[in-house]
């Protein structure tokens, strides 16, 4: 009977070995690959398969989602001779799992080193500036190449992207020191500016104030001028329209030539010759008004503001 039961167990064993062989499980987003006595049979997609066991076997299991795959520093040579290390990532995604397994040996190794040999002839046609400055244009170009060649292996290159561009440590020595220089060339340039802007608004500025205040000194003697013809035609209008005689006239003259000789400064009198006249014309008002008292008699007042001052005799000893 111990036979027997030794012989069940083992065959219980198989039965269970050849039940996980026969069913696989594969995860979302993944594929395995089936070879039959070492010749590719299928490819197994996601969810529970069905497999020969002890026939069929799983030759490979392959991610189908998007890598990134980041890549050491590279030493390029631009084309002015100066050497630079690229950092570089790759963002990839396998869409063949078949072609990946069967066309190239390991697609991430080559995928490594057509990607160097791709940045090296394009960093090769560009000088240190344009790498620097570049990075989209050589993103695009490596790009293309890589998605042409990966093409046949069933992996698509989705994204290429430049980490880092190091220069030498003299160069950046050397490039620094030239935005450090070009910055303060800038910085001088706008305050020029604003020093130039600023004079040249200030100089509008007082322009204008001097227009302006011109424009209002001229208005200023414009309406001086103004009131004083209408106030010489309003006091001329009034002496014509009150009739003055030449004896009131005379007065008024006469009154008028202190205030002409009033000043410190006035150092010179010049009297006009029409001050002859009004003398002449006062002088014949005041005698006539001396007639008048003297017709009247002797004793008689005389009109107020002529009245002559007596003089006292001395008195006798």
């Amino acid at each position: 009977m111990e036979p027997i039961i030794i012989v069940l167990i083992i065959l219980v064993v198989l039965v269970f070995i050849a039940l996980m062989k026969t069913v696989q499980v594969i995860p979302q987003a993944s594929a395995a690959i089936v070879e039959r006595f070492g010749r590719y049979t299928r490819t197994l997609n996601a969810g529970l398969n069905i497999v020969v066991p002890f026939i069929d076997s799983i030759r490979n299991r392959i991610d189908l989602r998007e890598q990134v795959v980041p890549f050491p520093p590279q030493p390029v040579i631009t084309q002015d001779n100066l050497v630079v290390n690229i950092d570089t990532v790759i963002y990839y995604q396998v869409t063949d799992a078949r072609a990946a397994t069967y066309e190239v040996s390991s697609f991430i190794q080559a995928i490594e080193q057509l990607t160097v040999t791709t940045l090296r002839n394009i960093i090769g046609g560009m000088d240190l500036e344009r790498t620097l400055t570049s990075r989209e244009e050589i993103n695009a170009a490596l790009r293309g190449v890589l998605d042409e060649a990966t093409g046949k292996w069933g992996i698509r290159v989705n994204r290429v992207e430049l980490k880092a561009i190091e220069p030498p440590t003299s160069i950046q020595d050397s490039m620094e020191k030239q935005m450090r220089a070009d910055r303060d060339k800038r910085a001088a340039i706008l305050q020029a500016e604003g020093t130039r802007q600023s004079a040249i608004l200030t100089a509008e500025g007082e322009k204008q104030s001097a227009i302006l205040r011109a424009e209002g000194e001229a208005k200023a003697a414009a309406l001086r001028a103004e009131g004083e013809a209408q106030a010489i035609r309003t006091v001329f209008e009034s002496i014509h329209a009150g009739d003055p005689d030449q004896k009131l006239l005379s007065y008024q003259y006469l009154q008028m030539l202190p205030k002409i000789a009033e000043g410190d400064a006035n150092k010179l009198w010049i009297v006009p010759s029409e001050i002859g006249d009004a003398l002449k014309g006062l002088s014949g008002a005041v005698g006539n008004m001396g007639l008048l008292g003297g017709n009247s008699g002797g004793g008689g007042d005389a009109p107020a503001g002529l009245t002559k001052p007596r003089r006292e005799q001395p008195p006798l000893d």
